[in-house]
């Protein structure tokens, strides 16, 4: 959470980086959007998003994450992926940190022919945005997602929500729910919050499936196996506690060495989020600065 309004000085760099994160992620997203279609490999576009950020002068915050149906979270190409996108609904959830400074966000592509479910959490997501003030509860802000949900006859996915950016941190306080819940926490002045509901034609939990592609760092630590060591060497330098991807791993015989680490609780999966078999999941999400008089969406 912010510090008390008369200390957050919304021109600082702290702030100008998050900007600078959003302005990169906000073209991004829309580049990498347009290039979703059938026959196109899952790792040609993870591949696209996360080099043009570095072009334009930002880094990847985590994996993109290509989510493909009942997938809802945590699901990005492995080193040889092959998968191509078919007749689906495609989430593209695409990260960037200026300095260690984040920006979120994350569109659905629907190739699927349900643009009902997209434009559900489209919509939810702007009625979200139309509230967020200083002294707004988050719980208000859930009442707000679930009602446009529930007026397009979906349901929010409810064990997924918004939350805090902070630096380096990707998942911090508060936690901006999907669904009205009546304990809550306050924004104020300065809290930097990603918003991004989540919409189901399914019951609106996920739980969670088999394949782990994401990972990130648990604890320092110490290996005796080289591949191991030079992994973990990257880890710690390049993206500390950020997620990271199998496939960004630059020693040989990176899956085994990441084995390793994990075995050593030195890093943690992220294992793919996931609806029931057969049914869709659709997301939009922005991050957003919390001002005096509203909010000032950085990602647009």
């Amino acid at each position: 959470m912010a510090d008390s309004e008369e200390q957050v000085d919304l021109q600082s760099e702290k702030y100008e980086k998050h900007r600078e994160a959003g302005d990169i992620l906000a073209q991004v997203r829309e580049e990498t959007a347009e290039r979703v279609e059938v026959g196109v490999s899952h790792l040609e576009i993870a591949e696209y998003a996360e080099d043009r950020i570095r072009e334009l002068g930002g880094k990847p915050a985590f994996p993109v994450n290509i989510s493909i149906d009942e997938e809802a979270a945590h699901a990005t190409p492995s080193i040889d992926d092959d998968s191509t996108f078919g007749e689906e609904m495609v989430n593209l959830d695409i990260g960037v940190h200026v300095d260690g400074w984040l920006a979120d966000t994350a569109i659905t592509v629907d190739l699927s022919g349900t643009p009902e479910l997209a434009e559900a959490s489209e919509q939810a997501l702007e009625a979200a945005l139309e509230i967020v003030e200083p002294g707004v509860e988050t719980g208000e802000i859930g009442a707000e997602i679930e009602d446009v949900i529930d007026g397009y006859g979906y349901n929010p996915v409810v064990n997924l929500t918004g939350h805090g950016l902070d630096h380096w941190e990707q998942h911090t306080s508060p936690n901006i729910p999907n669904r009205a819940v009546s304990q809550g926490t306050t924004l104020e002045v300065g809290d930097v919050v990603a918003i991004e509901p989540f919409a189901t034609d399914g019951g609106g939990k996920v739980t969670e499936g088999a394949t782990e592609e994401i990972f990130g760092l648990e604890r320092e630590g110490s290996v005796r196996n080289r591949q191991a060591r030079e992994a973990l060497a990257q880890i710690t330098d390049e993206f500390k506690t950020l997620p990271f991807a199998t496939r960004w791993l630059e020693t040989d015989r990176a899956e085994m060495a990441l084995r390793r680490l994990k075995r050593n609780d030195i890093v943690h999966g992220y294992p793919v989020l996931q609806e029931d078999d057969g049914f869709l999941v659709s997301q939009k999400e922005h991050t957003v600065i919390v001002t005096e008089d509203g909010c000032e969406v950085t990602t647009q």
